[in-house]
């Protein structure tokens, strides 16, 4: 095993840099992973081009590794680890919870207020050669699941616990704000559950026709067209079942309350840049809506990768843009500039 590995790290904002440090040396319950492929998330492009991400806040006086959805091959082992062998091709879960306090307990170990979260400061992110795990955080993928598809599964489990928070259910009709990676693996997921209508609204046509390649039933170029004004007439004016907001824009949030039915569900996903927005509060008086929120994800990763390898689902279908490790710049840059043509790009480690 070598020494040192390659990794990439933000040098301030808009600026990435290729630089070695050394190879991690494993505990007793952990793996070490060989990085095959990262996603480019979208809070890794906020961390990256503004220096944060909601509340959270990039140190820019220190190098910063981005970077939380991966997958690769386990090239060692802990002596206690009992589960996991050398050449398991796996998944990362890339939040690591204390176990012990209440949320835990009660199976709501996403709201671990002690969590340490890949690639949210302080806490490094996985742009590297090899990573060292907990194995408990680590899912072996299926046979018939790729290890660009096991670096999607993180995404996509946002995608399955926002439909599970919205509790879609067959026939349901869902509309989606934001046909970036996040409202399409929410429209994968809303697929699977057995929605029998998904709208789908977004500034950027590109996307658009994404969202259509991937299932969506409409899609509504809102700046070429009146977004609620469509949605009420692809409803007949009764309006959604459950929307999701994935975009984190205060406009789409705003939206939100116009666009759900009398008795609805809106279900907030995407992480607005803006702490505090108005809110039409009395349109969900008036409609005794009920307003649900996405915080990552819980108890999802087995049944994500079960149901990309049943090919329920066609993750891989996301990806427009692919870069290696050394050209991560290039990646990111693209990321910021070029939301006409992007909608997801992966780095391919080795």
């Amino acid at each position: 095993m070598k020494m040192l590995q390659k990794s990439a790290v933000m040098r301030g904002t808009d600026n990435m840099v290729i630089k070695e440090i050394p190879v991690p040396q494993i505990k007793d319950k952990e793996v070490l992973v060989s990085l095959e492929y990262v996603g480019i998330c979208g809070s890794d492009v906020h961390y990256y081009h503004n220096g944060c991400c909601g509340a959270y806040k990039v140190d820019l006086s220190e190098d910063f590794m981005l970077g939380h959805e991966c997958a690769g091959t386990i090239v060692e082992v802990g002596k206690e680890v009992e589960k996991l062998k050398v050449g398991d091709r796996v998944a990362l879960e890339p939040g690591i919870t204390c176990g012990k306090c209440e949320f835990c307990k009660s199976g709501h170990y996403n709201l671990c207020p002690d969590v340490v979260f890949l690639a949210t400061p302080p806490v490094q992110g996985c742009n590297e050669e090899f990573i060292a795990f907990p194995e408990d955080m680590c899912f072996k993928l299926s046979e018939n699941v790729s290890t660009k598809e096991g670096a999607l599964i993180e995404p996509l489990s946002v995608g399955f616990y926002a439909a599970e928070q919205g509790n879609v259910g067959t026939g349901d009709t869902v509309v989606i704000l934001g046909s970036g990676c996040i409202g399409l693996v929410t429209l994968l997921a809303c697929k699977a559950h057995g929605a029998g209508q998904i709208i789908v609204a977004d500034l950027v046509q590109a996307r658009l026709d994404k969202a259509m390649e991937l299932g969506a039933t409409a899609v509504i170029n809102s700046g070429e067209e009146d977004a609620l004004e469509k949605i009420m007439e692809l409803t007949v004016g009764r309006g959604a079942d459950v929307v999701f907001e994935t975009a984190g824009s205060p406009v789409t949030i705003a939206q939100t309350p116009f666009i759900v039915r009398r008795g609805g569900t809106i279900t907030l996903v995407g992480i607005s840049s803006k702490e505090e927005i108005n809110y039409n509060f009395a349109q969900i008086m008036d409609k005794e809506a009920t307003i649900k929120s996405v915080f990552r994800y819980k108890n999802i990763y087995p049944k994500a990768i079960a149901a990309v390898a049943s090919g329920a689902i066609d993750v891989k279908s996301i990806v427009t843009h692919e870069f290696d490790l050394d050209h991560i710049k290039d990646a990111y840059d693209e990321a910021v500039n070029n939301k006409t043509d992007l909608v997801k790009a992966v780095i391919k480690v080795k």
